[in-house]
């Protein structure tokens, strides 16, 4: 036999057992995947957990070494404006959304051996993020759900994300009267998401939002336009002011607290 072909062969041999020897030794986390934490203190003042889930999101075979990839996420929504949908609107959910994901990948990927499949789980990753968090939004009521554009953009922490953007519709329908004047309306608001996705060394980190590009009180307004009201009439103080925020707000908070999550 060749002498050459039989180094090569054992080589080979070599690198395969040592790539499997090594997946045994590598660090993996065990139990539950913690929860993704969201430093900025706006997730306190007006947001509150709606949801929390754990789940599998893949398992792949790359080479000797077998990842799966656990996620561990929550919802929150913007508490006043939920409550206002609630109890003015005909309509599912909240626009006004934000979401933070912990991916633990398991080995972790830094670790696997000669670099082994990271840009190949890490793309995995990616797509798999994208997914969850468009169901995500179909789950908040947000439909007509489309990718819009992908950059890149640094995280509080350093890291570099991938920043997916979205855009969809809401759809807000609803009946008010004032003074024997009854008007029904059945409109749809634009949506704007975004959701960003890095790796902090460690896990898969995922985090995002969404909200109105315009105030949601536009389709009452719409409705009234002609009409022998006004919007003070129709709904009281409260419910006005959290329908007449204007969506920088929203889009504030979602920016911050999508860069703060570790």
């Amino acid at each position: 036999m060749d002498q050459s072909y039989r180094r090569r062969q054992l080589l080979a041999a070599g690198a395969t057992a040592g790539a499997v020897a090594a997946a045994g030794c590598l660090g993996t986390r065990e139990g539950a995947v913690p929860v993704p934490t969201v430093t900025d203190d706006r997730i306190e003042d007006e947001w509150r957990l709606v949801d929390e889930s754990s789940e599998q999101v893949f398992e792949e075979s790359y080479g000797p070494v077998t990842v799966q990839a656990l996620s561990r996420a929550m919802v929150y929504e913007y508490v006043s404006v939920a409550e206002v949908i609630a109890d003015t609107f005909d309509a599912e959910g909240s626009p006004v959304l934000f979401f933070s994901t912990r991916i633990d990948l398991r080995p972790a990927i830094d670790s696997l051996p000669f670099g082994l499949g990271r840009d190949r789980v890490m793309t995995e990753v990616e797509a798999a993020a994208e997914e969850a968090f468009r169901s995500e939004l179909e789950n908040g009521g947000i439909e007509n759900v489309e990718t819009t554009d992908t950059r890149t953009i640094e995280v509080d922490t350093g890291y570099e994300a991938t920043l997916f953007g979205f855009s969809g519709t809401y759809p807000i329908a609803g009946e008010f009267s004032f003074e024997g004047f009854t008007q029904s309306f059945d409109d749809e608001i634009e949506i704007q998401a975004r959701v960003g996705v890095w790796h902090d060394g460690t896990d898969v980190l995922l985090a995002g939002g969404a909200y109105p590009t315009n105030p949601l009180s536009e389709p009452i307004e719409d409705a009234i336009e002609d009409a022998p009201v006004e919007l003070g009439d129709v709904l009281d103080a409260d419910t006005e002011e959290a329908l007449s925020t204007d969506p920088e707000t929203f889009e504030e908070d979602i920016d911050a607290l999508l860069r703060s999550v570790e």
